[in-house]
């Protein structure tokens, strides 16, 4: 027998790596997250935004009718009321407030439109569950011009009522930034009253892989000290910085999947998220110019849920049809086998799948994405998986 004195050793030496792992990693969100995040420019907020952008999206599909999206047409069968039904109830669940790359107006007017914007949001009535602004970036130019976006949009949206927004920082290239920015959201806090998560938005080659050899992302999302909530990937700024041809920029490129497979590495394990970008080709004109947006935005949504990205970028109203399509049909796809293994998992029933707590925590976690955006009732998944909504957020690791 080894002596008791060497499991002391080994616990005093690694007891710090513990805490630093512990600290660095704290585990997967218990947050509900979005399906997308819609991106309005703030000369473009006007009253009922919300509420407009659901009835624009019902009216694209009364017009143009479905195309053959690629998906199962049971499901699509299935799952097209509770579309219907979102659209009307719930159609955005993000909207980010764009000072950025989305706004058009002339720099004179930008106080102006963010300060409009901030005020007709803070005097709506159902709001998103989640909202926020993305202002210029960091760099020398427009650095100053960001931060003051943000502090008249901020201070403005405190009447609404709220208690947290959302910061998006585009164009990250340095650690630097991250770090350097915290005191900037400190002030913004006291100002606004405001709670602030941090966004970054993987739109440069210097934010995947710096001037040493290393990979920047994760040295970034540390660097904002518990903040960063997000590493979202911009589709077409990333792809002009590496010098693909604009007819081959897409969220499905294999250069954006090197980009995107970083991101989910980096973030895992520290309760942020890796999110997927967007798509330009927007379902507007005749009904072939429509139906054919459609299918490219429910296969890019299908092809990144399946890669384990629940949350992309939408432009238009329109796109919503194929978000929510695609996003209820994977997830009412997923409740079957889903349900079947985490009841035998739960209940110690050998089944034709050996499954690991790892296993489960995933298996709940997907259930319970299905149940946040309305794509599963609480009443089917409890029949199905004999578990009460509580039940499942504790084998997703999930604090209530």
């Amino acid at each position: 027998m080894i002596p008791v004195e060497l499991y002391d050793e080994l616990d005093r030496r690694l007891e710090p790596v513990d805490a630093a792992r512990r600290a660095a990693y704290p585990g997967e969100s218990s947050t509900r997250q979005p399906v997308h995040t819609c991106y309005v420019p703030a000369d473009a907020v006007v009253p009922g935004l919300v509420a407009h952008w659901g009835a624009a999206a019902l009216a694209a599909l009364d017009e143009h009718g479905l195309p053959d999206l690629g998906l199962d047409a049971g499901l699509v069968e299935q799952v097209l009321p509770r579309v219907l039904a979102k659209l009307a109830t719930e159609p955005v669940e993000d909207l980010r407030v764009d000072a950025e790359d989305g706004y058009r107006g002339p720099p004179d007017a930008e106080d102006g439109d963010v300060t409009a914007a901030a005020a007709v949001l803070a005097a709506e009535t159902g709001l998103p569950p989640f909202l926020g602004v993305r202002a210029k970036s960091l760099e020398e130019p427009t650095r100053r011009r960001g931060v003051r976006s943000l502090d008249l949009f901020l201070t403005g949206l405190a009447a609404a009522g709220r208690e947290r927004a959302i910061v998006t920082l585009p164009k990250v290239t340095a650690v630097e930034q991250v770090a350097a920015f915290l005191p900037v959201l400190d002030a913004l806090e006291q100002t606004s009253g405001l709670g602030l998560d941090l966004e970054l938005q993987v739109e440069t080659p210097q934010a995947v892989l710096g001037p040493d050899g290393t990979t920047t992302l994760a040295r970034m999302l540390h660097a904002g000290g518990g903040r960063v909530t997000g590493l979202h990937y911009g589709t077409y700024d990333y792809s002009a910085a590496l010098g693909i041809s604009a007819a081959h920029q897409s969220s499905d490129h294999p250069a954006a999947d090197a980009a995107k497979q970083a991101m989910q590495v980096a973030v895992a394990g520290t309760g942020a998220r890796a999110v997927d970008g967007s798509t330009n080709l927007l379902p507007v004109g005749t009904t072939a110019a429509v139906h054919a947006a459609w299918q490219v935005h429910a296969g890019l949504v299908r092809r990144a849920l399946e890669r384990g990205f629940y949350q992309g970028w939408d432009l238009h109203p329109a796109q919503l049809v194929t978000r929510y399509l695609a996003t209820y049909a994977f997830f009412r796809a997923a409740l079957p086998a889903a349900a079947a293994r985490l009841a035998g998992y739960v209940s110690r029933v050998e089944g034709g799948v050996l499954d690991e707590p790892a296993t489960a925590r995933a298996l709940a976690t997907v259930v319970l994405r299905g149940l946040d955006c309305g794509a599963l009732d609480a009443a089917e998944v409890e029949s199905a998986t004999g578990l009460d909504r509580a039940a499942l957020d504790t084998l997703a690791g999930r604090r209530r």
